[in-house]
């Protein structure tokens, strides 16, 4: 595979893309954000392995720049920024993975291997549609009847996650684990919560729910 690893740190780029070459892949190591948007932007590769600070251009910014091109090579983050917020906020703003330093190189060498198998993303998967909604994944906006509706970024997840998973019930647990990244049950009620929210604007001010409650199992988006 031809790879791009964008790392500023000298000692842990030498790594991975030591390793890397060692795999027999054709790595290519760049320290600057901003240069590294004109290398993936000029040359084709199989996956990009992005750290999210950087200098010239911070990781998410290049991401999402990438994105906005349609630019649609896997990217796993690799980044020392390991909280539940930030590993949210790294896959929504594009990347496809998440990596936390400190790192098993076997792990990342798997992780990265998974990411190309991956069938490369279409200009049709970056829209998603129920009914007269349409989520733009790419300019990360959403409409009904032709009305933009202003979304939290928790919220966009939320309706992502049932969007793409249209008339198929979604569990608490399982919309915990997507959107909040948690696999316990927290006691709290943050799923209903901002469920209610989400109806509030994209259900209520129209004439047809979309939003069902499946009483017993949880929710999904009419098919």
């Amino acid at each position: 595979m031809k790879i791009l690893v964008v790392e500023d740190d000298k000692t842990t780029g030498a790594y991975v893309a030591g390793g890397l070459r060692e795999e027999g892949h054709v790595v290519d190591l760049i320290e600057n954000g901003r240069e590294a948007l004109l290398q993936a932007s000029g040359t084709e590769y199989d996956v990009l392995i992005i750290d999210r600070m950087l200098p010239g251009l911070d990781g998410m910014a290049l991401v999402k720049t990438l994105r906005g091109a349609k630019n649609h090579t896997p990217v796993l983050f690799l980044t020392s920024l390991g909280g539940v917020d930030d590993r949210i906020e790294g896959l929504n703003a594009g990347g496809d993975d998440y990596l936390v330093k400190p790192f098993a190189f076997g792990e990342l060498s798997a992780r990265v291997a998974a990411l190309a198998r991956r069938p490369r993303a279409t200009q049709e998967e970056t829209i998603l549609r129920a009914g007269d909604l349409e989520m733009d994944l790419m300019h990360r906006k959403v409409t009904r009847a032709g009305q933009v509706i202003d979304l939290l970024p928790r919220e966009f997840a939320l309706l992502e996650q049932l969007l793409r998973r249209k008339g198929r019930v979604q569990t608490r647990t399982m919309l915990l684990e997507a959107v909040w990244d948690i696999s316990f049950d927290p006691q709290t009620n943050v799923v209903e919560t901002h469920i209610s929210r989400l109806r509030a604007k994209v259900d209520k001010p129209f004439e047809t729910e979309l939003i069902e409650t499946v009483r017993g199992s949880g929710y999904r988006i009419a098919g």
